[in-house]
């Protein structure tokens, strides 16, 4: 048996955390490790919807390990009101079940004000943050003022770093003709949620070491997808940590031979929220219906996500720059009744002809894309959990992508429940 680190292929919103819920089933323990609560992973599980942002996918299993890496940038207040939320469908969190790395960097309330600030500074060019303080919290990390939730047992180390990160902070909003905040505005609040927080804190990387040790399968969940990554992705139009598996290591604490079996989360067709490059983007009725079809809308911002065919050029990049050793494709009964489908399978750019999308901006806005054309299937794909139950020219279209990806599918999902999956290849199983 092998550890499973699951990243998103595209951008963003490929179902992962659906895939997450079913994997977690043959997992003891599910990491998050990268990323903040501008992620959203829905699970439909007995028919009751959950809507995640910050706590792993796999917390709402029984008997497992929910840990959150050192990876993640976490709002204290939203972290607590999400635990609330799923108490209310029947989830009790507790230190038995989650535990929160004691060196994850913090996300203030100045973070939101000057994520917002500087986003509404952008105009026109804005990047299409989420206003969340991110991006700001990011920022204080590598620059060494950053927060972090062991700082919350030692109140007067914890006034002494607000007043040093207020400097840089205050700065920017006094130039923007933004109100500065005081230290008691954040201190306060974070003193009073300090005994919860704390209460899940510890050193994860020392207790994934341990149950590595004792042979327990562990998942690895990623948030965002691998063209929204600060290094590979379309930049600036990226969130600000790396998605890639690799930084499943870096973001937890595990050794990189920690690291088994890499799977990209895939959608059948290609989405993305809010600005940015999008070569094989729709902008005609058929992007409008698939985005109807497939409930196109954030799980976090409630922003419609812009609808276009499948980008083979940009998975295949994924596939290459992360690792990836299988894909579990997602949203294939969206596709159901198309007379037709496209898939996107090189670019074009001044008379030349790209097999990747290059680094540019101004290539990346300019691209057009070069199409291959497939039948599609009347016959409903919806809700299959056999592969001799799909239809023939749905089969093709997988295969096709394969071709095209240098990959193979290990999951197919059908629908929102857990048991709209087809096993191909256990991920697990080294």
């Amino acid at each position: 048996m092998t550890n499973v680190a699951v990243i998103g292929s595209q951008w963003g919103d490929e179902g992962k955390g659906k895939v997450v819920d079913w994997l977690s089933e043959r997992a003891h323990v599910v990491v998050r490790f990268q990323g903040g609560h501008n992620a959203g992973h829905t699970l439909v599980v007995d028919g009751v919807t959950y809507k995640l942002s910050l706590l792993p996918s796999g917390i709402v299993r029984e008997g497992k390990l929910s840990l959150i890496g050192n990876g993640v940038v976490i709002d204290p207040a939203a972290l607590l009101s999400e635990i609330a939320a799923v108490g209310k469908l029947g989830v009790s969190v507790t230190p038995d079940n989650l535990r929160i790395a004691e060196n994850c960097p913090l996300i203030l309330p100045v973070h939101r004000k000057v994520d917002q600030m500087a986003e509404a500074i952008r105009g026109k060019g804005k990047i299409g943050t989420t206003g969340r303080g991110i991006g700001p919290a990011y920022e204080d990390k590598v620059a060494r003022r950053a927060i972090r939730v062991c700082d919350l047992a030692d109140e007067m180390l914890l006034r002494s770093k607000i007043e040093t990160l207020l400097v840089y902070h205050n700065a920017l909003l006094k130039a923007a003709n933004a109100e500065p905040m005081t230290v008691d505005e954040i201190l306060a609040p974070l003193l009073a949620v300090a005994p919860k927080i704390l209460s899940f804190a510890m050193p994860v990387w020392l207790l994934l070491d341990s149950l590595r040790r004792e042979g327990k399968r562990i998942l690895f969940e990623g948030a965002q997808g691998i063209m929204l990554d600060v290094d590979h992705g379309t930049y600036p139009y990226v969130t600000s940590s790396n998605t890639l598996a690799g930084a499943a290591t870096v973001g937890s604490g595990m050794g990189l031979s920690g690291i088994g079996y890499v799977l990209g989360i895939t959608k059948a067709y290609t989405t993305r929220v809010g600005s940015g490059p999008f070569p094989t983007e729709l902008t005609d009725d058929i992007g409008a219906k698939i985005g109807k079809i497939g409930n196109e809308f954030g799980t976090v911002t409630g922003r419609a996500r812009r609808c276009g065919w499948f980008d083979a050029v940009l998975v295949r990049q994924a596939v290459k720059i992360a690792g990836i050793h299988g894909i579990a494709l997602t949203k294939l009964d969206v596709l159901d009744g198309f007379d037709s489908l496209k898939i996107c399978i090189g670019y074009r750019h001044d008379g030349k002809l790209y097999d990747y999308l290059p680094a540019s901006m101004k290539i990346q806005a300019e691209v057009e894309p070069i199409y291959e054309e497939m039948p599609g299937w009347p016959e409903s794909t919806h809700g299959k959990r056999s592969w001799v139950d799909l239809p023939a020219q749905a089969i093709k279209y997988i295969r096709r992508i394969e071709e095209l990806i240098e990959c193979q599918v290990a999951l197919l999902s059908t629908g929102p429940k857990r048991e709209d999956t087809i096993l191909v290849r256990d991920p697990f199983v080294d």
